[in-house]
């Protein structure tokens, strides 16, 4: 069993992935590693990770640093679950820079949407602390999850009514 992720394993392991890239390129972090960068969560299970773009040296050097660090890492993000509109490379702020990598959240909302969708107690607990913390306007959310509802049919596993209730539940 890996430990839990706190905020001294993420930085960690920024710090590793950012001295094994071989080439510039952007780390997005999304679900509890954002959760505990910004402190409403003391550990996650695992760091969820998109990277861009697609980079062997550093796909080759996950497993070697989860095993380092006895940490779960996997790539995911909430662009492999829902639709995300164009611009969220913009709406993802910047944590820090690592060697030759820029470590950002991925775009809060998208976080925040994907949450929505997925309906986990904890997840409707992260987006209240993302909207009390200003991370995420529920508008904005609101207006986000509009633009993207006309693509929902091609993620066949979401149910398009109950994803908008759960929207309308956590935003309005």
């Amino acid at each position: 069993m890996r430990d839990l992720a706190d905020e001294s394993h993420i930085d960690r392991f920024m710090q590793a992935l950012g001295r094994a890239a071989k080439s510039e390129g952007r780390v997005y972090l999304t679900g509890g590693a954002t959760a505990v960068l910004h402190g409403w969560r003391e550990s996650t299970i695992g760091v969820d990770i998109k990277v861009v773009p697609d980079s062997d040296d550093l796909l080759r050097e996950i497993p070697r640093l989860k095993e380092q660090l006895n940490l779960n890492v996997e790539l995911a993000a909430p662009s492999d679950f829902i639709p995300v509109p164009d611009g969220w490379e913009e709406r993802s702020p910047l944590i820090r820079r690592e060697g030759k990598i820029a470590f950002h959240h991925f775009d809060p909302v998208a976080q925040a949407l994907a949450k929505a969708e997925r309906g986990h107690e904890q997840d409707q607990r992260d987006v209240q602390q993302m909207i009390a913390s200003g991370l995420v306007d529920p508008a904005d959310a609101i207006a986000q999850f509009e633009a993207i509802e006309p693509e929902l049919y091609r993620f066949p596993a979401i149910d398009p009514a109950s994803f908008r209730k759960s929207v309308e539940e956590l935003f309005r």
